[in-house]
């Protein structure tokens, strides 16, 4: 059968330069079965690749929002509490039994006015033992003040008996000059007198110089004993005072709270015993989120509003340390205090952050703290799925936040919590739940 094939068909069995075509074909049917096998792998691929980073949600558990064209208005809510402006801490500087009570909790009290008193016999008796002792020091040192004045007075005595002498001495000196020149006297008796002449000169000049020296010195020991003496006055004087910290006064004009001493009672040393805060005079403390830290500054206007009256607050104060999320702020009033505010009410109050201008804007949601406003979840036109976008917001307040880039007009978004899409990059929705 073979032969036979091979003699219908001679020219499969030569070599003949037709036999190429064949060998042409073999390679492309190759390359093309190679190329539909690529296609395929990348295909599969992709659908592997799509399907691992999608994830299947349904619609209507999701809350969604549309970016619009709008106003910014750039303020944060705060719910502010209501405190004293200043507030003085009634510390007990000594310890002691109270004794008398003298004004009661809740009462307005006058700078200086005594609002209990206590007592102390410990103290008492070392603020004697230290009175006693500080006198007895103060005595001893007025007794050597007082012999170095003596000892300056008999240095002058010293000095002018001295004077005396060698003034009478120079007189006699030069009598005794004449009295030789026309014989009437010796020589011996005016040598004499000259000897005597020179020895008080010389008593004179050391006299002078342990004047000089004593005055030195005295003025040194006078100085030590008035610079000691001080110290030990500003001492008695503590000691005195330590007695007089057992009056409890009221630093200034205020109202008293805290104050629930009893009468018996031991307080030691350091015991808060009540505090003092101005009773006309209020601030709004009120916590903010961190986000803000940068955007807040002293001066910054706020406001609130109280039985339908508008009242401006200004930021006085502003404490970095963030606890929680959040920072304290202290806002005062400008001008008029409401005449109903009390002591820890808590106010609804709104804080301005800058003007307000048209922007492009997106509901503020949960998604915000789970992106950081880098990223947001954007449906397509048919709201069957929804892509992973990169966006950049600016501003936000307690409902929007300003879109600067990557959204249009019109785009919606999710604006419930991403927590449970694992950032997914693609969201098929489905209708049912």
């Amino acid at each position: 059968m073979n032969d036979k094939g091979s003699q219908q068909n001679p020219q499969f069995t030569r070599d003949h330069p037709m036999d190429r075509r064949i060998a042409r074909v073999k390679p492309l049917k190759r390359w093309l079965l190679l190329g539909a096998l690529i296609m395929a792998g990348v295909v599969a691929f992709v659908l592997f690749y799509e399907q691992g980073k999608s994830l299947h949600m349904a619609r209507d558990r999701l809350v969604t929002g549309t970016a619009k064209q709008g106003v910014f208005d750039d303020f944060i809510p705060l719910r502010a509490r209501v405190e004293p402006r200043k507030t003085v801490f009634l510390d007990a500087i000594q310890g002691g039994r109270v004794d008398q009570l003298l004004v009661e909790d809740g009462a307005e009290v006058q700078s200086g006015q005594t609002l209990a008193r206590l007592s102390n016999s410990d103290l008492q008796l070392s603020v004697m033992s230290t009175e006693s002792r500080v006198i007895e020091q103060l005595n001893v040192m007025r007794e050597q003040e007082l012999r170095l004045e003596q000892n300056r007075l008999n240095h002058k005595t010293e000095l002018a008996s001295l004077s005396y002498h060698l003034e009478r001495l120079e007189r006699q000196s030069q009598r005794f000059q004449a009295l030789l020149a026309s014989a009437h006297i010796s020589q011996e008796t005016v040598d004499k007198t000259e000897d005597e002449l020179r020895h008080y000169r010389r008593l004179h000049e050391l006299s002078l110089e342990a004047q000089a020296s004593d005055e030195r010195l005295m003025a040194k020991q006078l100085q030590f004993y008035q610079t000691k003496a001080s110290v030990m006055e500003d001492n008695l004087a503590f000691a005195r005072e330590s007695l007089e910290a057992l009056h409890i006064r009221a630093p200034f004009d205020g109202r008293l709270s805290g104050f629930d001493l009893v009468e018996g009672q031991s307080i030691q040393r350091g015991d808060r015993i009540g505090q003092i805060s101005q009773p006309r005079s209020f601030k709004l403390k009120a916590g903010v989120d961190e986000y803000y830290l940068g955007r807040i500054v002293l001066g910054q206007s706020a406001n609130i509003e109280l039985q339908g009256q508008a009242y401006q607050l200004t930021v006085s104060k502003i404490y970095p340390d963030v606890r929680g999320g959040q920072f304290q702020i202290d806002m005062t009033f400008e001008n008029t205090l409401p005449d109903k505010l009390r002591i820890g009410q808590s106010v609804q109050s709104r804080l301005q952050l800058g003007a307000s201008e048209p922007a492009l804007l997106i509901p503020n949601g949960p998604y915000f703290q789970d992106t950081g406003g880098r990223w947001l979840y954007v449906l397509s036109d048919d709201g069957r799925e929804a892509k992973r976008r990169e966006v950049q917001l600016g501003r936000r307040n307690n409902d929007f936040i300003e879109v600067i880039s990557g959204l249009r007009s019109g785009e919606e978004i999710i604006t419930s919590a991403y927590a449970a899409f694992k950032d997914a990059d693609r969201l098929k929705l489905s209708q049912d739940s």
